[in-house]
């Protein structure tokens, strides 16, 4: 089994980090596992060079399908990566090396790409965790292009934790990221599966693994069925006329001036991509808008779409019979996300009955990233995953009834907020004790000769903070609070003409302490 081309340094007293060699590291050969591409780059690409300046170290670079063409991980010059539990199956592609170097234990992290599921066909078949970001939510530069409109760079690792936090330090590419993005609830998720009859893709022991996985989505969520009919009709477009053409833009040229070193199937997909017109390409391309229509309906009604990662665990026999048929197939359940703009988590979840791993994925809409990031967690029975530094937050300072264990404190938490500290005002207020439903207090800045009040702060996702504003009733206002610590932040305040005649509490010192006399 080939999955090193390069081994560099001893990364024992460092996170270990290999690199997919479509993906630049610099002073070492990128090939796309074809010789004569080779070229050495000046710089790392931007994915690779966030996690170094993180603390991570190149190790390698791994094994992959030929000019990331292939979802199988036996298109390369340096031979098939096996799977690492069951040596006569495929490990996957077109990221073969780089999730099986994670499964074996020689990388803590890869670096892999995912066009149509190259980043979650070998996790799911090497039984490692995969996390395909949201289009352009990580930067492709310094990535050989298989399909530039669909390239993702994707995360392997051991755990979701660390596929995650991996993620959002890579993070940071070409889209503008949304001011508020999708955080998870903190209760139980709801969770979409395919119909019964959109599964037939599952082979006999899939389909018992699924059955399986499909209990333990009933412990983390509410399960309810989706129509899956748009992202089954998306992902053929991915190897048909709509984006084959993008292929042959990339290394077609190339391809046909060095076929001495060219995988054929490889060669003969790219190939096909040449030969199409631009009439046919459009007329493919323009059914995507309504499938995404179609797609963006399920949000309504559920966080996440669960489904199986591949439906099948094929023999590196059975690929060399069949590459075309088989490769198709593996995509059934990937290829639709990335076309669909989706965000994707694969995670493992036991074990097919022949010894290979099971996986599943959950979709997401762009930019939810950190939600699919919580569901796997919560199927692998791993904590939730603190949500990245590129959600956007904001900060809110609460006295009373939001604060922790008190009746209204839902309010935050629902809206995916994580308490922050508990801190004093600057000593320029005071404290009074309204008459409502439930009791809350007001606070009121009165400047120097004032007192200092206990406080909790808060930090929302920005977009949740706006709905969090509007629900608020009057008395209570928001405003600027001044902390101890000279620090300011958006905080409850009391509008005066509630404050003039109600009790005043401020000797307490805070809310909590009032409750307590």
């Amino acid at each position: 089994m080939t999955i090193w081309i390069t081994e560099l340094i001893d990364a024992a007293d460092g996170t270990r980090l290999a690199v997919k060699d479509n993906v630049d590291v610099a002073g070492v050969p990128t090939t796309c596992a074809h010789p004569a591409f080779a070229y050495t780059p000046a710089v790392s690409a931007p994915a690779v060079q966030r996690l170094v300046d993180a603390g991570a170290v190149v190790v390698g670079k791994t094994n992959l399908d030929q000019f990331a063409t292939g979802l199988v991980g036996t298109r390369s010059p340096h031979g098939a990566v096996v799977n690492p539990h069951v040596p006569d199956r495929i490990a996957g592609g077109s990221s073969s090396g780089s999730a099986a170097a994670v499964a074996l234990g020689l990388a803590d992290l890869a670096i892999g790409t995912d066009t149509a599921g190259s980043g979650r066909v070998p996790a799911a078949l090497c039984g490692v965790v995969g996390l395909k970001p949201t289009v352009g939510l990580v930067s492709t530069e310094g990535v050989v292009p298989a399909c530039a409109s669909l390239d993702c760079v994707s995360i392997f690792a051991r755990t979701v934790g660390e596929a995650a936090e991996a993620l959002g330090r890579m993070a940071g590419g070409p889209r503008v990221i949304p001011t508020g993005t999708p955080v998870a609830p903190p209760g139980p998720l709801r969770i979409g599966v395919p119909r019964a009859d959109q599964l037939g893709a599952l082979d006999e022991d899939a389909a018992a693994a699924w059955g399986r996985a499909t209990k333990e989505l009933e412990a983390i969520g509410t399960v309810v069925e989706v129509d899956l009919t748009p992202y089954l009709e998306a992902a053929l477009l991915v190897y048909g006329p709509a984006f084959l053409p993008e292929r042959h833009a990339a290394v077609g040229a190339f391809l046909a001036s060095h076929s001495d070193g060219a995988d054929p199937t490889v060669a003969e997909l790219i190939g096909l991509g040449g030969a199409i017109d631009a009439a046919t390409s459009a007329a493919d391309r323009s059914r995507l808008p309504g499938l995404a229509a179609e797609v963006a309906g399920w949000w309504r009604d559920v966080d996440v779409v669960a489904v199986p990662t591949v439906g099948e665990a094929p023999t590196l026999e059975a690929v060399a019979a069949d590459p075309l048929g088989i490769n198709r197939r593996l995509g059934t359940f990937t290829a639709g996300a990335n076309p669909l703009d989706l965000c994707v988590a694969a995670v493992p979840c036991g074990w097919r009955d022949d010894g290979v791993p099971f996986g599943v994925s959950f979709l997401g809409p762009a930019f939810a990233d950190p939600v699919v990031a919580v569901a796997a967690a919560r199927l692998a029975g791993e904590p939730d995953p603190a949500p990245p530094e590129w959600v956007g937050w904001t900060d809110v300072v609460v006295v009373g009834a939001h604060l922790t264990g008190q009746p209204l404190n839902w309010q935050l938490s629902d809206r995916g907020g994580h308490l922050v500290r508990a801190v004093p005002t600057a000593p320029e207020y005071r404290l009074v004790a309204l008459p409502t439903d439930p009791p809350k207090p007001g606070l009121v800045r009165t400047g120097p000769g004032g007192a200092a009040i206990q406080t909790e702060v808060w930090r929302l996702p920005t977009d949740g903070f706006g709905s969090f504003v509007a629900a608020i009733p009057s008395p209570l206002a928001i405003g600027t609070v001044v902390l101890a610590d000279g620090t300011s932040a958006a905080g409850f305040l009391c509008e005066s003409f509630a404050a003039s005649d109600a009790p005043d509490i401020t000797a307490f010192g805070g809310w909590l302490a009032y409750l307590a006399r």
